[in-house]
Parts: C-alpha cells; sequence; structure tokens
C-alpha cells in the first residue's frame, strides 16, 4: 500500500511537472515493493532508507551470503543507533527491520515494482544483472542502476536484442545515492536516451519519498558529481606524487581554506582507491581529454592493494 509520504511526493510532482499526463502518477502508484541488489555499503544503505522514509518491503539480493549477514548487521547497528539517540522508538525499529527481506536469488525480483542495482563498477556484471532483469522483473518496473560512470544508454541496450522495442529500456534509469545514503540527501537522476519521462517521472518522486534531493543530469561521462569531484581527487593525489604539498598540508588547506569536512585524500580512501581509478579511466577514456588521465600514484595504490578505509590502508592508515 501507498504511504501517505509518497502519495504527497507523487501529488507535488504531480503539479510541477510540465505536459503532465496521468502515466506517471499510474506507474508510481504500483511502488508497492523495491528491489535493491547488492548488499554492500551502498545497496544495503538504499534499502534501509527506503522501509524507514517510504515504508515499502525491500528485497535484498546479493549471490554471497556472508555479504548479506554483514548488510544486516550493519543495518541492526545504525537502527539500535537511532534508537539510542531516540530518533526512533524500538517498535519503529523492528517494524523497519521487519521490511528487510534479504535472499541470494535473483528470481526473487520476479514482483518488484522498482529495482535499484548497487554493485562495484564493473560493466560487465552491470550489463549481465539487466539483461537478467528484463527476463525476471515485471513488464512494469522501473529499473534503475547505482552506477557512479558507466552509460546509461549502454546499459539499457542489454535489456533487449531488438533496438527498436523500447518496451523495457525506456523504464531504464540511474539513481545515483551518495554515500553514506542514510546520511547523504543528494542523487542524481541521470537518463539514458531510451528513457521515458513517466520512469524518470516515477524516480523523481519516489527518491523525494526517500527523504532526498534530486538532481538531474545527462548520460555524459561521470555525470555531475564524479565530473566534478574526480578531478578534485586527482589533482590532490597529483600534487602529493610531484611533492607540491605533503598529505597533510593538502587535506588541511581544502578543509580549511574551502570549509569541506574532509579533505580530498581521506576522501579517496572513504570512496575507495580503487573506485577513483575506475571512474577517472572511465572519464579519459570515454572523452580522450587527458585532463582526466589518471594519476600515476593513484594507479600503484591500486597494484599495491591500498584501497583506503575498506582495505585498512589507504593515504591514511585504519
Amino acid at each position: 500500500m501507498i504511504t501517505p509520504i509518497l502519495r504527497r511526493q507523487l501529488l507535488r510532482s504531480a503539479r510541477q511537472t510540465r505536459c503532465f499526463s496521468s502515466a506517471p502518477i499510474a506507474a508510481a502508484q504500483e511502488i508497492k515493493r523495491l528491489g535493491v541488489i547488492g548488499a554492500g555499503q551502498m545497496g544495503l544503505g538504499i534499502a534501509l532508507v527506503a522501509a524507514q522514509k517510504v515504508g515499502v518491503p525491500v528485497t535484498l539480493v546479493d549471490t554471497n551470503q556472508a555479504s548479506i549477514n554483514k548488510g544486516l548487521k550493519f543495518a541492526d547497528k545504525l537502527l539500535a543507533k537511532d534508537v539510542s539517540k531516540e530518533r526512533i522508538t524500538q517498535e519503529q525499529s523492528d517494524k523497519i527491520r521487519s521490511l528487510l527481506a534479504p535472499t541470494t536469488s535473483m528470481d526473487s525480483l520476479a514482483d518488484v515494482d522498482f529495482v535499484i542495482e548497487a554493485v562495484p563498477e564493473i560493466p560487465s556484471l552491470k550489463f549481465s544483472i539487466f539483461e537478467s532483469l528484463a527476463q525476471i522483473c515485471p513488464p512494469h518496473a522501473i529499473l534503475a542502476t547505482n552506477t557512479s560512470s558507466i552509460s546509461i544508454t549502454r546499459i539499457a541496450a542489454t535489456t533487449t536484442k531488438d533496438p527498436t522495442d523500447t518496451s523495457t529500456s525506456s523504464r531504464v534509469i540511474s539513481t545515483h545515492f551518495m554515500n553514506p545514503v542514510p546520511i547523504q540527501k543528494g542523487v542524481e537522476i541521470i537518463t539514458g536516451l531510451q528513457t521515458s519521462q513517466e520512469t524518470v517521472d516515477t524516480a523523481i518522486a519516489f527518491c523525494k519519498a526517500m527523504g532526498k534531493i534530486p538532481s538531474q543530469s545527462a548520460d555524459s561521462p561521470g555525470f555531475l558529481a564524479n565530473r566534478i569531484l574526480m578531478p578534485y581527487i586527482n589533482e590532490a593525489i597529483i600534487c602529493l606524487e610531484t611533492g607540491v604539498g605533503s598529505r597533510d598540508d593538502i587535506d588541511a588547506i581544502m578543509k580549511n581554506g574551502t570549509n569541506v569536512p574532509m579533505g580530498p585524500l581521506q576522501l579517496a580512501d572513504f570512496i575507495g582507491i580503487d573506485t577513483c581509478l575506475a571512474i577517472m579511466k572511465v572519464l579519459y577514456e570515454e572523452t580522450g581529454d587527458s585532463k582526466y588521465r589518471p594519476s600515476v600514484l593513484l594507479r600503484k595504490m591500486v597494484d599495491a592493494g591500498w584501497l583506503g578505509k575498506k582495505s585498512g590502508k589507504g593515504f591514511y592508515d585504519y
């Protein structure tokens, strides 16, 4: 059943959409179950926020049971923290937790109305997932990706063998949430050439119901956030490797000089050094512009396995 919060967001979206027809609302009102693929930090965060803010059941899929167990343990920790700070009651916490339905089977997504893929930035993996989703999910379901760099048009194209048949590819979109999802308000809405306006309207309304502030971006390498952020981080790494400044001085001047909460090198550690490299490679390869060439030190750190916070060592030790 659609929640009061989601209903208000849908009605507000309808009033604000130019040349609006009844189709987007009809599609959005069918969001009775969400699917999330990937039980890592991003996927778990998306699932938890959707359950808490929108109140919809969430099918959480990950082929690795250990990842599911780790993700649910993290969810329990976040909910317990909210209870301890009196943000929610124990009863509300139990209700939110009961809405998360973990599974290792993609076939469990056969009854979802909206699915968000949140797996690592590996093009072949995402293409394979969307090819499967086109076969598993109902014909009305919106197929969203949390990709931070891969073309939405290319992802959408994997859902059909006939490019002239856009019945499925028109329902593919990117809802790129910012990390950590429970805290960050921003979400990028990126459309492919095939994406319909109905899909855009529904995705925006659903993200607003999750308490997020959507920004729309064209399907261009890096989109908005990473097109701006990653060259900034890459340049900071170049400054370090060429001796322009020390690690601490680079981070300190950006924190104290531009009022950002975290310096670029520490931020790279939290994002993941390998993720930064993957995105810089996409920017460089797809634009051919030398200003996006990944730093030599960035490549070396990935080769060394120094991936940041998740590996225990990056520009800082954890």
